[in-house]
């Protein structure tokens, strides 16, 4: 009766740290070797799908209508928010940081920054100071 024996093969590809790691250990013969990782950390804009313009020319803020959105201000102080729908926020006054729940990471957004907001996105927004910004609220489908 024949058997079949089947093996997987793995390749290990070293990563050698070139000369300097030689002339260290005073041995030539013995290189060092290891595997890189890559650990690549996606922008939390992206993680939560937050849409970001920065330095919006007048062009664009009159393309919106942006002159004709409610106005909201506030001073220095921090609130816990939760987006309902999706909203558009353009900010002329300001500086907010957005830490997103559950997050230790934050996202901070300037006077100029045209902003989008996903429906049902959660955070805490740090206000650094005096804050002024026009905000919209977008259908589903609406593009700007």
């Amino acid at each position: 009766m024949a058997s079949l024996f089947t093996a997987s093969t793995f390749t290990y590809s070293p990563v050698n740290f070139g000369t300097r790691e030689i002339r260290k250990s005073g041995n030539a013969s013995m290189r060092r070797s290891c595997i890189k990782a890559m650990k690549t950390e996606k922008s939390l804009e992206e993680l939560y799908k937050i849409k970001v313009e920065r330095k919006v020319s007048p062009e664009r803020l009159a393309e919106l209508g942006v002159s004709r959105w409610s106005v909201w201000k506030t001073g220095k102080t921090k609130l816990p928010w939760d987006w309902q729908v999706d909203q558009l926020v353009y900010i002329e006054e300001g500086e907010v940081r957005v830490v997103p729940e559950g997050s230790k990471r934050f996202m901070t957004f300037l006077a100029g920054d045209l902003v989008r907001y996903p429906k049902w996105f959660e955070a805490d927004l740090w206000f650094m100071g005096p804050y002024q910004e026009r905000y919209s609220f977008r259908a589903y489908g609406d593009d700007d």
